[in-house]
């Protein structure tokens, strides 16, 4: 795992360097620590990271400024911070955990946890989605969104209005910040169950699902009975 952390404060640096180390040991790849958000921006802008732990308040400077200019990018952000109240903002903006200050070694371990087991972020989960479009940073709200299809190490975000995005974030990345109602529908999709209309049934074991503008979604045999089981329920 590569990771960046963006801290002002020496000793706190220290210890979230220290407490990384003791949790991950020979899965820590690379770690850097900068002081400023200017630093840690330039070196991001022309590396490849996995997770960014960042503070909030940095010598009088909002760690959101980073976040949000950095949203599209492909690795998850935890932010870790003393201003708890800024939280459920966090969340609706797409980290993966919000660690108050004071902490302890369990608390991040807790933290790098949801990162390595796909574990989906706990309250306030993603109110928006970022694509970097002409350079710029554009938030979509999570209700715009039709389906996500995986293409490669990327998505394609398709919203309500017919129209395709493209995210930097592979759709396991994804899923992992997105509200709970977001559905793993087939290795290459998900979306919300509010947009099916019906389950087709074929032979083979051959499933698909038919939304309620009239396209079809292939749905995974895995998929098959939890997915019908929810789709009744509704």
């Amino acid at each position: 795992m590569k990771i960046v952390i963006v801290e002002d404060e020496v000793m706190i640096a220290r210890r979230i360097r220290k407490f990384c180390k003791n949790i991950l040991q020979n899965r820590l790849e690379a770690m850097h620590h900068f002081y400023t958000l200017e630093d840690a921006e330039d070196y991001l802008d022309t590396h490849e990271i996995d997770l960014l732990l960042l503070d909030l308040n940095l010598n009088n400077r909002d760690g959101f400024d980073l976040l949000k200019n950095k949203l599209a990018a492909s690795y998850h952000t935890i932010v870790i911070s003393a201003n708890a109240e800024r939280a459920l903002e966090a969340f609706e903006y797409g980290v993966l955990d919000f660690v108050a200050k004071p902490f302890k070694q369990d608390r991040l371990e807790k933290a790098l946890d949801r990162l390595e087991s796909n574990t989906k972020a706990g309250i306030g989960a993603s109110k928006f989605l970022s694509i970097k479009k002409h350079g710029r940073i554009k938030l979509i709200n999570t209700e715009e969104i039709r389906y996500i299809r995986a293409t490669g190490h990327y998505s394609e975000i398709v919203l309500m209005d017919g129209s395709t995005q493209l995210h930097d974030k592979n759709l396991e990345k994804i899923l992992l910040t997105l509200p709970h109602h977001f559905e793993r529908v087939h290795k290459s999709y998900a979306l919300t169950l509010s947009q099916v209309r019906t389950l087709h049934k074929y032979p083979g074991s051959r499933y698909e699902l038919e939304l309620i503008n009239g396209e079809i979604i292939p749905l995974g045999r895995t998929r098959y009975a939890e997915v019908k089981g929810k789709l009744k329920s509704n």
